[in-house]
């Protein structure tokens, strides 16, 4: 039985149980509110990490997973591109550091890193990214000991490799993948001393102690990941879950607040499907303890709000975010 902040939610712990975060995701909302901002307050300060997003491959990826438009099993519009030169990249990660960005995040729609020419470019756009004095994030699906020391020597910041959902409705999503595997990926990233980038998607069709079920899995890790994307699904034309129906925004102001507890010191990030929800809705998920949002215009394949709105609603809410950020604004009205 869940009972007051100062006696379970005060410590940092690894044990949490399925039944107990059961329990927390089910509080009546405003009592769930309350207890994850006071854990917010006391590990971390109202500041939001602002992180761009660039796909440098696009589709063909041999994976199945049945919410991505990326697969070679969807029937989406989305057509397979060769990645981008390593000059690009960079490019779009000097725009992106113009522009606000605290962490510049690079995707690959691969089942796994090839070495090789392709591997050797990804190394140079991290050391370049990081030149640049920005964080260094890379998602690119699994990932072998030797590849992730490399990345580590090349001054990658984080991986990303979301766990999507529970391991019991895992089968239900993909095949191509199992959940040990994306398991195995994140101890060697976390061996070659990167950050861990690890969170999931509701919304797939799971039910609540799914949720509890995934969140169990993120919280037991120790340490916990640094970073923890909750995304809600974006149900694409052509993918299996094109019909899925759109989640209320309760339910995901419901999972940042107990990821926020169950993680007081991840960075709990407000993801994908976040153009879906009210400016009143984000600013719930920011107060539950939301500190790092993906900004531009598209996610990969998906949308994303504007500059504009993201510039307005962060400086309405009165968070602190990157300064350079807010004065992309004065150089937009001044043209």
């Amino acid at each position: 039985m869940i009972k007051s902040t100062n006696q379970i939610f005060s410590e940092i712990r690894f044990d949490w149980d399925k039944e107990e975060i059961k329990e927390i995701l089910n509080m009546p909302l405003i009592d769930l509110m309350w207890e994850s901002q006071v854990v917010h307050r006391k590990f971390n300060s109202y500041e939001v990490q602002l992180a761009s997003l660039y796909s440098v491959k696009t589709g063909g990826c041999e994976e199945d997973c049945s919410y991505c438009s990326q697969s070679i099993y969807s029937a989406s519009q989305i057509k397979s591109h060769p990645q981008f030169e390593v000059e690009d990249v960079l490019s779009r990660a000097k725009i992106a550091k113009e522009e606000g960005a605290d962490r510049f995040c690079m995707g690959w729609a691969w089942r796994e890193i090839r070495d090789g020419k392709p591997f050797n470019s990804m190394l140079e756009m991290v050391k370049g990214v990081r030149e640049l004095g920005m964080e260094a994030c890379v998602t690119a699906g699994m990932i072998t000991d030797d590849q992730a020391l490399k990345l580590a020597k090349a001054g990658l910041t984080a991986y990303n490799h979301n766990l999507d959902t529970s391991p019991e409705y895992y089968e239900n999503i993909i095949s191509t993948r199992t959940y040990q595997d994306r398991l195995d990926t994140i101890k060697r990233v976390r061996n070659a001393g990167i950050n861990v980038c690890c969170g999931g998607i509701i919304g797939l069709g799971e039910n609540q102690g799914d949720r509890a079920s995934l969140l169990e899995v993120l919280s037991n890790m120790n340490p916990h990941p640094e970073s923890v994307p909750i995304n809600s699904l974006v149900a694409i034309e052509g993918t299996e879950l094109e019909n899925n129906k759109e989640i209320d925004s309760i339910e995901m102001i419901r999972m940042i607040a107990a990821a926020r507890i169950l993680m007081p010191k991840s960075k709990i990030r407000l993801s994908a499907g976040r153009e879906k929800l009210t400016k009143e809705a984000q600013i719930l998920c920011f107060q539950c303890g939301a500190n790092s949002i993906f900004y531009g215009d598209e996610l990969l394949t998906t949308s994303n709000p504007s500059f504009q709105d993201d510039r307005k609603l962060l400086k309405d809410v009165g968070v602190i975010f990157n300064k350079a950020f807010e004065s992309v604004e004065k150089k937009v009205s001044s043209l």
